[in-house]
């Protein structure tokens, strides 16, 4: 089985491939859900790894997933310029405000991708008919689905999960994520049989140091970096299921 790591830093990045990850989810500002990594962090990550595997999110800005046809030429912009420093993949969704995928959207950046594989990222989570958007999903090119059964986390999203893993046979790969840790990743595998899982497994920096804010108040502003050894113990996990 595979495990996805999504990570927002260089640090993060070097402590997930020597945890064991088989792919990076390479993003940057994972506090709003994740955007856009820059090329720069790309290409060190590159320097630094050939052989892992990264695919880049496309998603210019925080917020929901319905977007301005502007906003979809930036994404697709930059995905010309990820494919230039080594990115293998993309992720990215799309919705429309029925909470439908957006199918135009959608395919213009599968196209702008191409030839590499696109997951469509949790915007599937809050699609009103699951059921029938997967097989729009799967109409339009995507190759896999990023899903926490539209639950809060992947434990309590297991039943629609295993009921989309049925569906779609092997027409699609169905990732759960959201929340998974080593407490519940058993309990998930064993109850959808699923082939890839994703997380961010991160803890907060060591030695950070209190900065202070324009009004000299000190304020906490915890930086969050990948676990290298609960990566380690996840994958330990997934190879002995």
């Amino acid at each position: 089985m595979l495990l996805e790591v999504c990570v927002d830093s260089y640090e993060s990045a070097v402590a997930a491939i020597a945890g064991g990850a088989s792919r990076l989810e390479l993003c940057s500002s994972l506090i709003d859900g994740g955007l856009t990594p820059t090329p720069g962090l790309l290409a060190q990550i590159r320097e630094y790894s050939r052989e892992i595997t990264v695919f880049c999110m496309l998603r210019c800005r925080p917020g929901n997933f319905v977007y301005m046809p502007e906003e979809v030429e930036i994404m697709k912009r930059d995905a010309k310029i990820l494919q230039k420093y080594g990115a293998d993949g993309f992720v990215f969704g799309a919705l429309n405000g029925n909470g439908e995928v957006e199918m135009k959207q959608c395919r213009e950046i599968i196209m702008a991708c191409s030839p590499l594989p696109v997951t469509f990222h949790r915007a599937f989570d809050v699609c009103k008919k699951p059921t029938i958007e997967i097989e729009v999903i799967i109409d339009l090119g995507f190759k896999r689905v990023l899903t926490s059964g539209q639950q809060s986390n992947a434990q309590l999203g297991v039943k629609l999960i295993k009921l989309l893993m049925e569906q779609v046979g092997d027409r699609i790969c169905i990732m759960p994520g959201g929340g998974i840790n080593k407490q519940n990743l058993g309990f998930i595998v064993e109850h959808t049989g699923a082939k890839e899982y994703h997380g961010s497994f991160k803890k907060v920096k060591e030695g950070e140091e209190k900065e202070k804010s324009g009004a000299d108040v000190e304020q906490e502003r915890a930086i969050y970096v990948t676990d290298r050894d609960y990566v380690a113990e996840v994958v330990h996990i997934l190879n002995v299921a």
